[in-house]
């Protein structure tokens, strides 16, 4: 009744602000459409008295069941976003990482596109531009600059599919214009297992003399060198001597050393063990003048395939891992 009174005291006032506390929807509500005084009296008066004494603040609503039963299991969902960015920390270096599928086709093409070239001998200025790119496409696969040499993978023995460099193809231009000589396979071998800092690199040539040493590996040729690690990627050669030996001599040679109708005399049998333990070297060092020396960059290493360069003198190497030579 007193809000009421103080409507009619007061013609200005609206009913609903009378009412104490007055309710704020009822105030917003009377201005946005404007209404009379007596349409306003009417609706203060329609006005349940509950709506009278409406508390200013809303009212606590209780949580949804499902809130509550998330707060019954405080360190279920910790453990799982934990589980959650482990998994997805471990996939990442995956995904980004090239695929080992990839990475095989890329050899296998490269092997293929050497594979007619007489380890690079006969290759024209096409194929070489070709294979150069198959090098490139591997070399894009491998550890890259940021991972140190593994000395342990390289140690072994290697041998040479494809090379473009002067001082090798040298060897097959002999060949070619001397038919007797024949060059057989060509290796590179590491000895550098429990090493770090370096090791020893031996360059191994099988060659023949047509009817007087055994055919392709009558003799070898073998040049070694100390290795250095310069860097990640790079070592330095700095070769020692140069040796020729494990002659094979032929069966014709053989037979003319010492008929086998006749009786093997001492002399014969003298001379051939000498052929067979016969090792010339020649130092390529010594205290007097300076060892000839090369930087080689190995751009690729895995388990089956080793890619070099050797920086200066130009040419790049192809090698494929073989079986310890005896």
């Amino acid at each position: 009744m007193s809000g009421r009174r103080g409507a009619k005291g007061n013609p200005r006032l609206c009913p609903c602000r009378a009412l104490a506390p007055a309710p704020r929807f009822l105030e917003s509500y009377c201005s946005s459409i404007h209404c009379t005084e007596e349409q306003r009296g009417a609706m203060a008066l329609a006005a349940p008295s509950s709506l009278r004494r409406l508390p200013t603040t809303p009212p606590h609503v209780p949580p949804p069941p499902c809130a509550s039963r998330l707060r019954s299991r405080p360190l279920r969902e910790p453990r799982l976003c934990q589980r959650l960015v482990a998994t997805a920390a471990a996939a990442a270096p995956l995904a980004s990482s090239p695929t080992t599928a990839d990475t095989e086709r890329r050899k296998h093409e490269l092997l293929r596109a050497v594979q007619e070239t007489r380890r690079g001998f006969a290759a024209g200025p096409d194929q070489r531009a070709a294979i150069e790119e198959a090098v490139v496409a591997v070399e894009e696969r491998g550890a890259g600059e940021g991972t140190p040499l593994d000395l342990a993978a390289l140690d072994g023995t290697w041998r040479l599919c494809y090379t473009s460099a002067s001082d090798v193809l040298v060897l097959f231009e002999a060949a070619e214009r001397l038919p007797p000589l024949q060059v057989g396979q060509i290796y590179q071998k590491f000895e550098c297992k429990d090493r770090s800092d370096g090791g020893i690199v031996r360059n191994v040539v099988r060659w023949s003399i047509e009817n007087l040493l055994e055919e392709q590996e009558g003799a070898t040729l073998m040049v070694s060198a100390k290795f250095v690690v310069l860097s990640k990627r790079n070592i330095f050669l700095q070769f020692e001597e140069v040796a020729v030996e494990n002659i094979k001599i032929s069966e014709q040679l053989q037979a003319l050393i010492a008929p086998a109708i006749l009786p093997r005399s001492f002399l014969s049998l003298q001379i051939l063990q000498f052929l067979k333990t016969f090792r010339a070297q020649v130092p390529v060092s010594g205290p007097e003048r300076r060892s000839p020396g090369g930087l080689y960059y190995l751009s690729y290493l895995d388990r089956d395939m080793l890619l070099g360069r050797s920086v200066g003198g130009g040419g790049v190497f192809v090698f494929t891992k073989a079986q310890p030579l005896t």
